[in-house]
C-alpha cells in the first residue's frame, strides 16, 4: 500500500457509473421526447405529459449520479441521493470496503455509521479499491490521537 496522500482538496465518484447514468438518463430523455413529439394522435397534454415523464426519468437518474464524496484539510462532505452530510476528520472512526459491500461505509465517533456511496465497486471495483484506501489513509492521517495512544 502506498503511503503517499492524496492532495487535498479531492473528490471520489463513481466515474465510470457517472456516465453511464448520465447517458442513459439523455437517451432516455431524447427517446421519449421523440416518441411525444412523433406520434400524430396524442394532444398537447398528453405530449406534455410524456416529457414530464421523460424529465422525471432523468431527474432521477442524475440524482444517482450526483454521489460523491470531497475531501479537505477540515473534513469530509458525504453527497448521497438525497442528503448531504459536512464531516469533521475526529469524527471519521473507520473507512470500509469489505467484500460484497455496495459503497464505503463511514464508521462515526457517535456509534452510527455512513454510508459513503460516492465509492462504490460496481463498474470500477479496482478504482473503488484504491479510492477506499486514500480515504482511509486521509483519516488514519487526520486522526485526533489521544495522549497516551502509541505509533503502530
Amino acid at each position: 500500500m502506498s503511503s503517499e496522500l492524496p492532495t487535498l482538496p479531492v473528490t471520489f465518484r463513481p466515474g465510470r457509473t457517472r456516465a453511464v447514468l448520465l447517458t442513459a438518463g439523455v437517451a432516455i430523455f431524447v427517446v421519449i421526447t421523440a416518441v411525444a413529439l412523433l406520434l400524430e394522435k396524442l394532444g398537447p397534454g398528453e405530449r406534455l405529459s410524456f416529457i414530464f415523464t421523460a424529465a422525471l426519468m432523468f431527474g432521477v437518474l442524475a440524482m444517482l449520479a450526483r454521489v460523491k464524496v470531497v475531501a479537505d484539510e477540515s473534513g469530509v462532505t458525504v453527497v448521497n441521493i438525497a442528503t448531504k452530510r459536512r464531516l469533521e476528520w475526529a469524527e471519521i472512526v473507520q473507512v470500509n470496503l469489505r467484500p460484497g459491500d455496495p459503497w464505503v461505509f463511514l464508521n462515526l465517533s457517535d456509534g452510527t455509521s455512513l454510508p459513503a456511496l460516492g465509492i462504490q465497486p460496481g463498474i470500477a471495483k479496482q478504482h473503488a479499491i484504491a479510492d477506499a484506501r486514500a480515504l482511509r489513509a486521509l483519516a488514519e492521517a487526520r486522526a485526533v490521537k489521544e495522549p497516551g495512544d502509541q505509533p503502530d
